[in-house]
């Protein structure tokens, strides 16, 4: 890597995350939100699954399902990862690194543990750059060997901006309606990987098809 390039990298470290942060909650508190909440969920070790065009606001649904924030979220290797994690640790969240393309088993045995001693899990299952809602192995995978139960999310927005990236990121827009969808915890224990899948998968569109 070439020094300008890392100096780039490193002001945009320093400059991206917080405005990031900043925008999201200004979004978030200039928003009329709804929210559309399982009757129950477990008390703790609950894997959080949302397609990677969902990704924003999802900081805020977590803040409906804890009094103390305990996640650890799954976030690839890649500069944009980094940009990421350091966006969403202002809220609290920590990171595990690593996806399918990258670091895949680092990160599975890193969420399996984080599951096991407690912690949350949040995964974006076509991430970290598709096919658009596609699922990986991961998130099953992570559900049957450490027992958690997966909780799919999705967001409904009235005003937003839809980039032209593969996962058509979507960014509401300030002063409209959001609707945060989440489901009723998914044991996946006992199914196969296909179906489990195939669960995931279907409940993830659904949310997205409200």
């Amino acid at each position: 890597m070439s020094k300008r390039k890392k100096l780039l990298r490193t002001l945009a470290l320093s400059i991206v995350p917080p405005i990031a942060a900043l925008a999201m909650r200004f979004i978030y508190y200039t928003s009329r939100c709804r929210f559309h909440l399982p009757l129950t969920i477990p008390s703790h070790g609950v894997i959080f699954a949302v397609w990677h065009e969902d990704l924003l606001l999802q900081p805020f649904v977590y803040s409906k399902f804890r009094q103390k924030t305990a996640i650890k979220v799954v976030i690839s290797e890649h500069f944009d990862g980094s940009l990421i994690a350091k966006s969403i640790s202002y809220f609290g969240f920590e990171t595990i690194r690593g996806s399918t393309s990258r670091g895949a088993i680092r990160a599975l045995v890193g969420a399996i543990s984080a599951l096991k001693s407690g912690y949350d899990v949040a995964v974006t299952p076509d991430g970290p750059r598709g096919p658009r809602r596609e699922l990986s192995d991961g998130v099953v995978m992570m559900a049957q060997k450490s027992g958690a139960k997966v909780v799919v999310l999705g967001t409904k927005t009235s005003r937003y901006w839809q980039l032209s990236s593969w996962d058509k990121f979507k960014i509401a827009k300030p002063f409209g309606t959001i609707d945060f969808y989440a489901s009723e915890p998914i044991d996946l224990s006992g199914v196969s990987l296909d179906d489990a899948k195939r669960v995931v998968k279907e409940q993830l569109d659904q949310i997205c098809a409200l």
